[in-house]
């Protein structure tokens, strides 16, 4: 049933999937809850404090969602609709002779990232199982296309990346997604202090590779998606709240060049069981 509308939705044009996207995640922020509150409360943190921006960033959010069974399923036709205007940070990268490790915070269409990224070659991408059971089958038949392979954020799959990364391949994880108790360090994101993996940090400075964070910008009137491309300096810093910090100063810059588009009401700043307190909790 579940498959049957991702179906469906897949075949309706891009231009209304975005268009109902956005009316219902505006209807729903319409709503007084957490979720309006958490977003509200997270865009404020970066600077956002215009109303009119939290209503077009869960406009956005919706987008997202509905944008995703077409990605997912329509891989070749939303391909089409994808440019990037400086695809020479990765081929830079790749003239180097190394891996590259591919950083997509939760901007923009993230699914869409990795699909476009497979013309340079194969990449293996990190992901937590959903949820809803019923979600599995239809994330493992979209996600394990050609030249694209999921691996669960287990150390399995961790032991997966380091051996494509020394194949010379390139890996792709979400690096603000909010990590268990002692799996990553406090570390400032626009200016609070947010409980940031170091597993990131730890693939990179073991292989040796590049870092490249990358977003898929949704375009105006449906049209598709522009790819992003923030290299993170180097040499790298080794130790982990420096290279956290780091990482996360990255991901800043790339949310602020669209800002609506990042998803504001994901619960970033959760203190997760096992975590040491935050900083400004104790003090």
């Amino acid at each position: 049933m579940v498959l049957a509308l991702f179906r469906f939705l897949a075949w309706i044009p891009l231009p209304i999937l975005h268009g109902i996207g956005k009316f219902a995640g505006r209807a729903l922020y319409a709503w007084p809850g957490r979720y309006r509150n958490r977003l509200r409360a997270n865009a404020r943190q970066a600077g956002y404090t215009d109303p009119a921006f939290a209503r077009q960033s869960a406009g956005q959010t919706g987008a997202m969602i509905f944008e995703t069974p077409k990605v997912w399923l329509r891989n070749e036709e939303c391909l089409q609709k994808v440019v990037s205007d400086d695809n020479d940070v990765v081929r830079d990268a790749l003239a180097e002779g190394r891996g590259i490790l591919y950083l997509t915070p939760h901007l923009g269409c993230f699914e869409i990232t990795a699909r476009y990224l497979i013309q340079h070659g194969p990449i293996t991408v990190m992901y937590r199982p959903p949820r809803q059971a019923f979600l599995e089958p239809i994330m493992e038949q979209a996600r394990n296309t050609s030249g694209l392979r999921a691996v669960p954020a287990t150390m399995q799959g961790v032991r997966e990346f380091v051996r494509a990364l020394k194949r010379g391949e390139a890996v792709g994880m979400l690096p603000d997604q909010v990590p268990g108790g002692g799996e990553g360090v406090w570390a400032p994101f626009f200016g609070k202090p947010a409980y940031t993996m170091t597993l990131a940090g730890k693939l990179a400075v073991q292989t040796g590779v590049a870092v490249i964070l990358t977003a898929g910008e949704r375009l105006a009137a449906g049209q598709g998606w522009r790819i992003h491309y923030v290299r993170l300096p180097e040499p790298l810093p080794t130790e982990p709240h420096a290279l956290a910090n780091a990482i996360n100063g990255a991901m800043e810059t790339l949310i602020r060049r669209f800002p609506q588009q990042y998803l504001w009401s994901y619960n970033r700043y959760k203190v997760p069981k096992g975590a040491p307190l935050r900083p400004s909790d104790t003090e």
